[in-house]
C-alpha cells in the first residue's frame, strides 16, 4: 500500500482549507449556507444534476449561490460509485424488489445499450428503484451535509462576532 507523502498530505490539506475559506468566510446567514450547500451536495450526488442545476435552484430558492455550486462540485464525480451501489440497495430494499435483479438486469442494459431499449417498458423495472434510491440517498446525504455545515456556520459567525454560548 501507498504511503501518503509529506507534500500529497500538504496537497490535501491546502485542498480542504481552501474549501473551508470558501464557505464559511460567505458574507451571509449560517441557515442559507447551509441550505445552499445542502441542495448542492443532492444534486451534486444525483446522477445527471450537478452545477448548473444546484445555481438555478439557489437563485429560485434565494439561498446562497457559492455554497451551492461548491456542494454540487465537491460530490459530483468522487462519489459516484460507491452511491450507485447504495442507491441500488436502498431502491430495491424500498420497492421491494431483489437487489440481485436490479444489478443483473442493470449490467445487461449498459453491456447491450441501444437507444430503443429505453422506451421498453421492462426497462422502468430497473430505473424505477434505481431511481428511487438515488432520491433517497442524496437526500439524506443533503441532510447530513446541511447540519454539519449549518452547524460549523453558526459557530464561525458567533466566533466572528466574538459571542460564545
Amino acid at each position: 500500500m501507498k504511503k501518503i507523502s509529506k507534500k500529497g498530505f500538504g496537497r490535501i490539506s491546502r485542498f480542504f482549507k481552501v474549501i473551508y475559506l470558501k464557505l464559511f468566510r460567505i458574507n451571509d446567514t449560517p441557515q442559507k449556507i447551509a441550505v445552499g450547500f445542502g441542495v448542492g451536495v443532492f444534486f451534486g450526488v444525483m446522477p445527471g444534476m450537478g452545477p448548473l442545476i444546484s445555481l438555478f435552484f439557489a437563485f429560485v430558492f434565494k439561498i446562497n449561490r457559492a455554497a451551492a455550486l461548491l456542494g454540487s462540485l465537491l460530490t459530483n464525480t468522487w462519489l459516484s460509485v460507491p452511491v450507485f451501489f447504495l442507491s441500488v440497495k436502498t431502491g430495491a430494499l424500498v420497492t421491494g424488489t431483489r437487489y440481485g435483479d436490479i444489478y443483473r438486469e442493470w449490467s445487461l442494459f449498459l453491456k447491450d445499450f441501444r437507444w430503443a431499449k429505453l422506451f421498453q417498458s421492462s426497462i422502468y423495472e430497473i430505473i424505477f428503484p434505481v431511481i428511487i434510491g438515488y432520491l433517497i440517498v442524496s437526500f439524506c446525504i443533503g441532510a447530513l451535509a446541511y447540519a454539519v455545515t449549518l452547524v460549523i456556520a453558526q459557530y464561525m459567525k458567533r466566533k466572528k462576532s466574538g459571542i460564545f454560548l
